[in-house]
């Protein structure tokens, strides 16, 4: 049986297999400047799409499903500075996005020290075009 993918982030893939997001926040900036006139209250002029942002949140029991290490591993590609392809699960592709941050907070410890609840949350910003 092939589990869901609910996201793909270059070869990470969030879902019930691994580590599967509980919330996703998106944010759109769009950029408007003040242009002064004389006499009369500033006027703002529309200059174009800002920064685009996404963030997935959720739980990893590495335990039942992924393994430890799924948090660490997003932190290396992050360290790579690599845009990467998004890509949601219908097949909808986002383009390239890139991580600017990763957190996380391991809880529920064994006696080894083990986590068996890892919570965690990815920051991802559009890379950009390269087009005009």
């Amino acid at each position: 049986m092939n589990s869901l993918v609910m996201m793909a982030l270059g070869v990470f893939r969030f879902g019930v297999a691994g580590a599967d997001y509980q919330t996703f926040r998106r944010t759109a900036e769009y950029r408007w400047e003040q242009i002064d006139r004389v006499g009369r209250q500033p006027a703002a002029q529309f200059a174009g799409r800002g920064t685009e942002s996404v963030t997935l949140s959720g739980v990893i029991y590495p335990h039942f499903k992924g393994g430890l290490r799924q948090v660490e591993l997003m932190r290396l590609q992050a360290g790579l500075g690599q845009p990467l392809i998004l890509v949601d699960g219908l097949g909808f592709i986002w383009d390239r996005w890139v991580i600017t941050s990763v957190e996380e907070t391991k809880s529920v410890f064994m006696a080894d020290g083990a986590p068996r609840k890892i919570d965690f949350a990815v920051d991802l910003q559009s890379y950009g075009g390269d087009r005009a």
